[in-house]
């Protein structure tokens, strides 16, 4: 297999070699787990069933899931690595709660989705699919995946190719982005459908994380989502950054750089004011103390 999936385009044979994600052909999951913390109409009241793979195909130099998305995971962070286990678990975890399961960071195992969930299906097991990525997707992957996947839940990160290339190593990423949420958007269109309990059972849901100092990359991804999709669709605007350990420690992070810190109160108003004034009235945003609620332990099977 030569690997296309991501707009990397490797071209490696992951059954031979990696290519920049690090990742071989077969699955490598870190976690499979409740998890209460996604937008309410994926968590509901009992929460979603996440399916945490190993590494991305971004590795982004602040990420708050470093511990399994780096290039170099610990055997110790992998736990599940066939398909018959990865579904045993997702099984076990759905007892307890929403019928919705969750696959984070899927891009680089695009492959492996249909596999999943029609094993999941020959099981008996119907949950709502949310494909929960970085938003650097090849088109010809999502619609290879169109029939498998009910919630699209992808990042807008970036709408500034400097900094895509900076943090992400990803310059292109802004134009592949959009790309990718714009054939989501063909497929699920602006409405977020929801049952009487107010679960989602299909649609889109853009996220963007505001980054410290970078308060002009998020006013450009808003003013594209509104020029180019829908203020019609859903947006969760994140507020949740903080500078984790391993960035801390890098040489990409020098003293005085901006994400150093958590985001001020100054910079989250003049996101959420444009927000409102391209005339979004779909979504949520975030109080400033998200950024410290999400602490993932990935050391354990169940990360929160």
């Amino acid at each position: 297999m030569s690997c296309h999936l991501c707009p990397r385009h490797c071209a490696v044979d992951r059954r031979l070699q990696p290519g920049f994600c690090q990742s071989p052909e077969e699955p490598e999951v870190a976690s499979i787990c409740r998890h209460t913390g996604e937008e309410p109409p994926l968590s509901g009241r009992r929460g979603i069933c996440n399916v945490f793979f190993a590494r991305c195909n971004l590795q982004c130099i602040y990420c708050q899931n470093h511990a399994i998305s780096g290039g170099r995971v610990a055997d110790s962070h992998i736990f599940y690595r066939t398909v018959p286990a990865i579904v045993d678990r997702i099984a076990e975890v759905l007892e307890t709660t929403e019928n919705m399961v969750g696959f984070v960071s899927p891009s680089h195992y695009a492959h492996l989705i249909p596999v999943l969930v029609e094993e999941m299906h020959r099981r008996g097991l119907h949950p709502a699919v949310v494909y929960n990525t970085g938003g650097y997707d090849n088109v010809e992957t999502l619609r290879r995946l169109a029939p498998y996947i009910d919630i699209y839940l992808p990042d807008f990160k970036y709408s500034d190719a400097a900094l895509a290339a900076q943090l992400s190593h990803a310059a292109d990423y802004p134009e592949r982005a959009a790309e990718a949420i714009t054939e989501m958007y063909r497929q699920k269109g602006s409405s977020l459908h929801v049952d009487d309990d107010g679960m989602a059972f299909g649609g889109i849901i853009v996220r963007h994380l505001v980054l410290p100092g970078a308060v002009d990359n998020s006013l450009r991804c808003l003013e594209w989502l509104a020029g180019h999709l829908s203020t019609r669709i859903h947006i969760s605007l994140m507020a949740q950054y903080y500078p984790p350990d391993q960035l801390l420690q890098s040489t990409a992070c020098p003293p005085g750089s901006p994400l150093r810190r958590t985001l001020t109160e100054d910079e989250y108003r003049r996101v959420t004011d444009r927000l409102h004034a391209l005339g979004f009235c779909n979504g949520w945003v975030q109080e400033l103390s998200a950024a410290s609620v999400y602490r993932p332990d990935f050391s354990h099977q169940n990360a929160f």
